[in-house]
């Protein structure tokens, strides 16, 4: 047994959504540790980003045009993966987000006035959109990138879940149900390919500032925290949001031969806020 990370260097790792805020905390975490990476994004083509980490952290890192719900287009990435790094040996699934039009505008119904305003009015698309981008998005690209490990049998996937998906927030069904969905999906999937040595974990981030919720907690011309920011900041114990590079340490372990008899585990990162009962 090893207690450091030294055996991910050299490690070919896919991630997903990896040019997020998030992600790319992620990605420069797992180039810190030495690992080659593959990032899957819409943005990978106007991107320098991958260029960046490359030169910064001395490793492979290449940026790949995809989205997360279209097989096809993951499948030609792989390819890609193949030719230009090898086999895949991580996967990290971090894609996803919100979006107003899968959000409610109101915390509760309390009068039927507010039917438009409520669950009754959200648009299906917009819901469709968000849930799949979140959890089809997850399930395709396990699919596609962890096909690697099963042959080699070992690897690890690691997904990029919610404090959602344990305790669904107001005004936001979609999230919620997809990073509830995501969960269930780890522990399925880690038993499912647990005998071909391939672990399966995630990540429960509790709440951080991106690009996906920010509308919902801050004033976009002042920055200020709006009522629905506030709420949040009193009901996590440490009294901040987090910052993305303190998912780093957690991602590592579960990617790391030091946590090799763990799978199937959703471990929050989320200053307290899955401890605390509001008194």
């Amino acid at each position: 047994m090893t207690y450091n990370f030294n055996d991910l260097k050299g490690r070919n790792c896919v991630i997903t959504g990896g040019f997020g805020v998030i992600g790319l905390a992620l990605c420069k975490g797992l180039a810190a540790a030495g690992v080659n990476l593959a990032v899957i994004s819409r943005r990978a083509a106007e991107s320098p980003l991958a260029e960046e980490i490359s030169k910064e952290f001395k490793v492979k890192c290449i940026g790949i045009n995809a989205g997360v719900t279209d097989k096809a287009a993951l499948e030609k990435a792989l390819e890609r993966v193949h030719q230009e790094l090898g086999q895949v040996d991580i996967l990290v699934n971090c894609a996803g987000g919100n979006a107003p039009g899968a959000t409610c505008k109101v915390e509760q119904l309390e009068d039927v006035a507010d039917l438009a305003d409520s669950f009754y009015g959200l648009d299906l698309e917009g819901f469709g959109k968000v849930f799949d981008t979140n959890f089809q998005g997850t399930v395709l690209a396990t699919m596609v990138f962890s096909r690697d490990m099963v042959h080699s049998r070992k690897g690890v996937v690691l997904n990029i879940s919610s404090m959602n998906s344990m305790r669904p927030l107001t005004k936001i069904p979609a999230y919620s149900a997809a990073k509830g969905a995501v969960n269930n999906f780890t522990q399925w999937f880690a038993v499912h390919v647990a005998p071909m040595g391939v672990r399966c974990n995630a990540i429960a981030p509790g709440f951080f500032l991106t690009d996906q919720n920010r509308f919902l907690l801050t004033d976009e011309a002042t920055g200020a925290l709006k009522p629905r920011g506030k709420k949040i900041i009193a009901n996590t114990p440490v009294h901040r949001f987090g910052e993305p590079e303190e998912i780093v340490g957690t991602m590592l372990y579960l990617l790391s031969d030091m946590s090799a008899f763990v799978t199937g585990v959703i471990i929050p990162v989320d200053g307290g806020y899955s401890a605390f009962g509001g008194v």
